[in-house]
């Protein structure tokens, strides 16, 4: 049997030393994924999605076979049928988030076994918490023979534990949490504070960054909510450390693209999406989402710094570095939804890449802040809406070009047949088209008759919060997205002091259960970093058999269709993994093994359902072994492990 000591050179050769370069830059808890462990979120704190294991290869990988699982049923207040997660492996032992109320569990790596359990249990706290469920990982801390995993549970306290017994750590916070609602901006007179946190706190240089999320802001309850300020604390204690301002006050940098209005009592503008970092720079990488509300900003004019921007902090003392926003006033949910991925490429660029639900992928060099490519200024439409605030232009990059379909026009209805294409122009007539990615909403009730844009991609994405993953070794990066249309339509919600937000009952078109929009409908996308030249595209997945099968389609040659999910990915030395991912219909349960070089397909794996966590692959006694969470078909969660026999 091959032990991790001795399995490095024989893994990696020549390429050892770089290979170990790459990820040390990336790591502080004393492993990382060149010794096999799976340490972080995304495995790196580069968001990399990258191991450089390739005992699992082109050759073999279709004798992967179910290792062990384990079943999240009776782990919760009630069943757990959907788990989005990422758990962590760190010697032998794997850390994962589990139930609606978060509970976390220590599992043998090598058999699924229990070794401990700890739950948040916080009563009124998690009844009135705006995100409840599993969340999305972990962040595991250690120095010397101290190791800690810290979470954020669906109340809103940072909790440290010892990663040996789970017992809370009694010198950090109180009991070993720390009460995230104190010190909170805006956040009296609201019945419930609507704040939480779906992500991970990020851990680097002995500093716990917490970046708040709050219940999704297309119908917010009030234009005035609590400010999503990004905080950091001490690992060790859970002292504060400092606070960033991510909408600012008066005389701090920022102020003045509010235009004097609304900067007071808008709120939102958090970090729900997982955070990246260099630990040698010192720099954490914040993807901050838009302010209130979604769709309607008349409250707010102006350009709403940092709202819907990168910003890079240091990461000791919480002070901005620089920052770029991607979208000016946002009104289209553009939320930054993914880590921002950092890698040394082989030109020698240090680059920071953000996929957006946009289908953009904005380039970096992360110590400074500059595009790497240039990123212009363009006209967009202004809308009509009344009182509402349009900004002139956006930041559009010139490279790499979009990975999925934007705007929406009649060229990008089906036209399986005639007879579905009319339907398809009737099914549109009464809403407004975009010819931009930044068409703006329009009215339930407009004035020439329509009642709502439709555009493409929705406010989901294209990317979201699955991220990519890139191999260090070639500077590709990897994109999950998905081609689904959005409605951004406005009507007055009663409930709401809101003059507008999304309106209710405008419902997507559809012609006999077909979507109207040309497949493929789900995709990943292989784009060299060094150029910005897109590699290949391949559909997600197989088309359904309610497409394939569908009476109006037979004899019609349809392309490999994809379904509407974006796929989890992990990328290893030698293969491209792929889920289906969960959030959409359609999804199969199978796991696709792809040629990195060119998106074919090597082998195909069946799982109990389809895979809802990211996947993910560790090394332990030897063996080489690919899990993820799988969830659906009315079952509970379950964490499944695939090995070679």
């Amino acid at each position: 049997m091959v032990t991790t000591n001795n399995i490095l050179p024989r893994l990696y050769g020549a390429a050892l030393s770089f290979c170990t370069m790459v990820s040390v830059v990336f790591a502080q808890s004393g492993t990382d994924v060149v010794a096999g462990d799976w340490p972080d979120l995304h495995g790196n704190m580069a968001a990399q999605r990258y191991s450089p294991l390739d005992q699992i290869t082109a050759e073999n990988v279709g004798s992967l076979e179910l290792a062990w699982s384990f079943s999240t049923e009776s782990f919760g207040p009630t069943t757990d049928f959907n788990n989005p997660s990422t758990p962590l492996e760190v010697d032998g032992i794997l850390y994962a988030d589990i139930a609606a109320t978060r509970n976390i569990v220590a599992l043998d790596a090598s058999t699924g076994q229990v070794l401990w359990l700890w739950r948040p249990q916080e009563g009124k706290r998690f009844d009135n918490a705006p995100r409840k469920g599993a969340g999305r990982g972990l962040a595991f801390w250690r120095d010397g023979d101290e190791s800690r995993i810290l979470d954020i549970t669906p109340g809103f306290q940072l909790v440290s534990l010892d990663a040996k017994t789970g017992i809370p750590d009694p010198n950090f916070g109180v009991a070993g949490k720390v009460d995230l609602f104190y010190g909170l901006r805006n956040s009296e007179g609201f019945d419930y504070i609507d704040i939480g946190s779906s992500a991970p706190p990020f851990v680097m240089n002995n500093v716990a960054v917490v970046g708040p999320a709050h219940a999704v802001g297309m119908r917010p309850r009030s234009k005035s909510n609590v400010k999503g300020d990004v905080r950091g604390f001490d690992v060790r204690t859970g002292e504060l450390l400092w606070t960033f301002k991510t909408i600012p006050e008066r005389g701090e940098i920022g102020y003045e693209t509010w235009l004097d209005r609304g900067i007071d009592f808008t709120g939102n503008a958090g970090v729900w999406a997982p955070m990246s970092g260099d630990p040698e720079l010192g720099h954490v990488y914040l993807p901050v989402e838009s302010a209130t509300g979604d769709r309607f900003g008349a409250d707010r004019p102006g350009d709403n710094l940092f709202s819907s921007s990168i910003v890079a902090l240091d990461i000791r003392t919480g002070e901005r570095q620089w920052h770029y926003q991607l979208t000016h006033h946002d009104i289209w949910d553009w939320d930054i939804p993914a880590a921002p991925v950092l890698a040394d490429l082989p030109n020698g660029r240090k680059i920071l890449m953000s996929v957006t639900k946009q289908a953009w992928v904005y380039t970096f060099d992360r110590v400074t802040g500059e595009p790497i490519w240039p990123i212009e200024e363009v006209e967009v439409p202004a809308g009509d809406v009344p009182g509402e605030w349009y900004s002139p232009t956006q930041p559009i990059p010139t490279r790499p070009a979009p990975f999925d379909r934007q705007g929406f026009t009649e060229d990008d209805l089906i036209d399986f047949t005639p007879e579905l294409r009319a339907l398809a122009l009737e099914a549109i007539s009464d809403f407004r088209l975009s010819p931009s990615v930044y068409s703006p909403p329009s009215l339930l009730e407009a004035e020439d008759g329509t009642r709502g844009t439709l555009g493409l991609p929705s406010s989901t994405g294209g990317a979201n919060w699955e991220g990519s993953a890139i191999d260090p070794d070639t500077g590709i990066l990897y994109i999950p997205s998905r081609t689904q249309l959005g409605v951004l339509s406005l009507g007055k919600d009663e409930k709401s002091d809101l003059a507008l937000s999304q309106s209710y009952g405008v419902r997507i078109p559809r012609i006999k259960g077909l979507e109207i929009v040309k497949p493929p409908y789900g995709r990943i996308t292989a784009i060299d970093m060094n150029t910005g030249d897109h590699l290949w595209q391949v559909a997600n997945a197989d088309t359904p058999d309610k497409i394939a099968n569908h009476p109006d389609l037979k004899g019609v040659d349809i392309p490999r269709t994809g379904v509407p999910t974006r796929a989890g990915i992990v990328a290893t030395k030698t293969l491209l993994f792929a889920g289906e991912g969960g959030g959409g219909p359609g999804a199969s349960p199978v796991l696709r093994a792809l040629d990195k070089k060119t998106g074919e397909i090597i082998a195909e794996i069946d799982l109990p359902n389809p895979q809802s966590g990211l996947p993910f692959t560790y090394e332990n006694d030897g063996k080489q072994y690919i899990a993820m969470f799988v969830s659906g078909g009315g079952k509970p969660a379950e964490l499944v492990a695939y090995a070679l026999p």
